[in-house]
């Protein structure tokens, strides 16, 4: 069996720091690239030196060096980061694997395009749990959309940088679509002051950052005289990692497309 050769992007940040230990322990997986900022500190020093690992790849901020062994990159960075990434990769044919979250429309479109030519997973959430919870959410959103007002609450650690998460907006585009609802026109992003009544049809947001939380998401259906809320509580990214790894093995044998983590975990 040949094994998945995987880069890691942002390898030195807590995400990259998973992925490289959990490529290392998949037997079916090996790690071929790590990249990381151009003056970080960990340039030149092997992958997994923070991990106690010597996997003999050395960390570089050369997206050629980094991605000339591989055959899928792995990227949870920042937006501007993930769409250099991936020019990079359309132009050397490297598949990706993308859970970086906060792209605005246009970057949005860059990756539509970029799929035309090789094949992409992008998913604000790489969990299975998640993708298993956002079917639930569709059936439920489905038999519960009238009579019920939807909240979603969602909580992170401090460091996180863009709200609502890319997990509880999917959240709020798979239950208003069930629902029949317009989230652009629905979406209560926030409450302050005198607000009034609440809207009919609205589908409210919270957020919470702080601690080192990794990632809890709900989805509260409260309806005259009961609620229902479907929960989903990351403990650590390690499922993160799992589900990317999860997503390489999929695209290995896709042909150039766009695809989400709903296509992983149904195929």
């Amino acid at each position: 069996m040949t094994a998945h050769r995987i880069a890691v992007a942002g390898s030195s940040g807590r995400m990259g720091r998973m992925l490289i230990e959990a490529i290392d322990a998949a037997p079916d997986c090996v790690l071929s690239g790590a990249l990381d900022r151009a003056g970080a500190p960990t340039l030149g020093h092997d992958a997994g030196s923070a991990l106690g690992l010597h996997t003999g790849v050395a960390v570089t901020a050369e997206l050629d060096a980094g991605l000339r062994d591989a055959r899928f990159l792995i990227d949870f960075t920042r937006p501007e980061a993930t769409l250099a990434h991936l020019e990079a990769c359309v132009r050397l044919g490297v598949a990706m694997v993308i859970g970086t979250t906060g792209f605005d429309a246009d970057a949005l479109a860059r990756i539509r395009a970029a799929a035309a030519r090789i094949p992409v997973v992008l998913a604000p959430n790489m969990s299975v749990g998640v993708n298993v919870v956002l079917r639930l959410l569709e059936q439920a959103a489905r038999a519960l959309s009238e009579g019920y007002d939807i909240e979603i609450i969602e909580a992170h650690h401090r460091h996180k940088v863009d709200a609502p998460s890319g997990t509880a907006l999917k959240m709020g585009e798979v239950v208003a679509a069930a629902a029949g609802r317009d989230l652009a026109r629905d979406a209560v992003w926030g409450r302050h002051g005198h607000t009034g009544e609440r809207a009919a049809g609205s589908i409210g947001f919270s957020v919470i950052r702080g601690g080192n939380i990794v990632g809890d998401h709900t989805v509260l259906f409260a309806g005259t005289g009961e609620r229902i809320e479907i929960t989903h509580k990351s403990s650590s990214r390690a499922t993160y990692a799992e589900g990317s790894l999860r997503a390489v093995r999929f695209l290995a044998a896709q042909a150039p497309g766009l695809y989400d983590m709903q296509d992983v975990i149904g195929a």
